[in-house]
């Protein structure tokens, strides 16, 4: 049987760190269009399907949520290159920027919470994690490509 009691623990811990990191954030915009607007600022320009499919929601869902991103500045649609009938998402400079915001918050704790772990254990910690995030296939920023991943 696998103990999980420290895995939840850590998880709750971990969790007060992202909500902290999101609100200023969840004044403008729900967690799922902060999503959004994070995988946009990640993958650049993305067809509504692809968004969809990556996301779990149905295209009605999407299409309600870039709606209200679009209106609200966040996001905006474009048209493809290659396609003109083609229709991208991308994200706007107040999106990138409000990205840029909660990541830098986030950062900011999760450096100051490594730096009380013991200094002989900081490497397992973040060995653990990267272990964790592929076990989760939660890709890095890097991994990801408009083509998959």
């Amino acid at each position: 049987m696998v103990d999980t009691d420290e895995l939840l623990a850590a998880s709750r811990g971990l969790l007060g760190v992202v909500a902290r990191s999101l609100t200023a954030a969840l004044e403008h915009v729900t967690v799922p269009q902060f999503r959004l607007i994070v995988l946009v600022t990640t993958l650049g320009p993305t067809r509504s399907g692809d968004l969809a499919e990556r996301l779990a929601v149905g295209p009605s869902t999407l299409t309600r949520n870039v709606d209200r991103l679009v209106s609200g500045g966040w996001v905006e649609r474009r048209t493809g290159e290659d396609n003109r009938r083609e229709v991208l998402i991308a994200p706007t400079e107040a999106g990138r920027s409000l990205v840029a915001e909660v990541t830098e918050r986030r950062t900011r704790e999760l450096e100051t919470v490594l730096a009380r772990v013991p200094e002989p254990q900081r490497a397992v910690v973040v060995e653990g994690m990267r272990a964790l995030r592929t076990a989760m296939d939660e890709p890095l920023p890097e991994e990801i490509s408009a083509f998959g991943g």
